[in-house]
């Protein structure tokens, strides 16, 4: 093939359009517009999600501070001696940052039962009478925030009892 037929469909092209042609935008500056407008776009999303998380902690940090005051009281109780008032307040205390917690989505883990290495912890096995891979003690409870753990329960399971030999 020669270069002339080519030559020949592009004249044509240029007649068929009337001979005036407009000039499309470079494309280099066409992509760079775009980048720039991702750019922005990246920019913007992150001041979004800054401003989120910031509000987000605003509110849960003004639900704590009565709960800190709660605490605060239950202080003053222990410190004038007051076992019954301290037991109260300190009982209140839990209640409350307990409601506060599940208003967020927040819920124990359930310890009862098998050892599911997914949301518990083993810190130890101990021989028990109970069925080998069971839950016989919590050391620390655990936490899912929305079905997500957040801490997993620490628990102690029951291993095989070996059986004790008579000797």
């Amino acid at each position: 093939m020669t270069d002339e037929p080519v030559q020949h469909d592009e004249q044509e092209q240029v007649e068929e359009s009337g001979g005036v042609e407009e000039a499309p935008a470079a494309p280099d500056d066409r992509l760079l517009r775009l980048a720039a407008d991702f750019d922005n776009y990246k920019k913007r999303a992150a001041r979004e999600r800054e401003e989120y998380v910031r509000t987000a902690n605003e509110r849960l940090i003004g639900e704590l501070l009565p709960i800190l005051d709660d605490l605060e009281r239950a202080l003053d109780a222990a410190g004038q001696h007051q076992e019954a008032q301290l037991e109260e307040g300190v009982r209140l205390v839990h209640r409350s940052l307990e409601s506060l917690l599940q208003r967020y989505g927040v819920q124990p883990i359930e310890t009862e039962g098998r050892f599911d290495p997914h949301v518990h912890e083993a810190l130890l096995s101990q021989p028990s009478e109970a069925e080998e891979g069971s839950v016989i003690d919590v050391i620390q409870k655990g936490y899912k925030l929305n079905d997500r753990v957040v801490r997993p329960a620490r628990v102690v399971v029951a291993a095989h009892r070996e059986p004790e030999l008579d000797g």
